[in-house]
């Protein structure tokens, strides 16, 4: 369960899950058993109403590198059915500071800006659930800093739900106000950051992880 304006960080090793997981709260694919529900809602019996309400984020997925920026989010808003799509891109591209880029082929830009791109196509039909699969992946800290700064302030503007993964323990610390761990497709540990160090006697996330995926052996 996740409440309204939370951000859950997910963690865990290789093959944990952590994919899957978004995968399966888009439909993509069906759990081998149980069912997902959002905002009330079976997904995979509601799934049109539910995907509405819902966006994806990742620094693995490409948008088309001949259209321009602008094209690329109007693509999306159309798709969405945002209403007065043209001002929604724009007014997400100056936040993102892409919109001097509007109309330069999308190729031309960099890995940091691309993500930047990502995550305005993400928010762009103000969705209630955000699912973000390791969107700073690739990027160098000083990118993926500036980048995280500006989801959270972005996401409490909103008031937007994000599950999130990463193999970045230290943004996970920074991000996260909850987290949880999966090993093998199960939860072994649920709770706040500061909440888990303390009842397994660690100092960092990084020491916690660790110690959490052992227990879980």
């Amino acid at each position: 369960e996740i409440s309204r304006g939370e951000i859950i960080g997910v963690l865990g090793p290789n093959g944990a899950g952590k994919t899957t997981l978004i995968n399966c709260i888009l439909g993509l694919i069906l759990p081998d058993h149980g069912k997902i529900t959002a905002f009330g809602k079976d997904i995979y019996e509601n799934r049109s109403q539910v995907l509405k309400r819902i966006n994806f984020g990742s620094n693995y997925v490409s948008l088309p590198y001949s259209l321009t920026p602008y094209e690329n989010l109007m693509v999306f808003a159309n798709l969405y059915e945002v209403k007065n799509p043209s001002d929604r891109c724009r007014e997400l591209l100056e936040l993102f500071g892409l919109d001097k880029l509007a109309n330069k082929p999308t190729r031309r830009l960099s890995s940091g800006q691309m993500m930047r791109l990502n995550l305005a196509k993400s928010l762009l039909n103000s969705p209630e659930l955000l699912l973000l699969d390791e969107p700073t992946a690739g990027l160098d800290p000083g990118i993926a800093r500036k980048t995280r700064e500006l989801l959270i302030t972005l996401v409490k503007q909103e008031n937007v739900s994000v599950i999130y993964t990463s193999h970045n323990l230290h943004e996970m610390e920074e991000v996260a106000e909850r987290v949880i761990f999966l090993n093998k497709g199960r939860i072994i540990s649920d709770g706040t950051p500061k909440e888990l160090m303390r009842t397994q006697s660690t100092e960092t996330l990084e020491e916690l992880f660790f110690k959490v995926i052992e227990d879980a052996q």
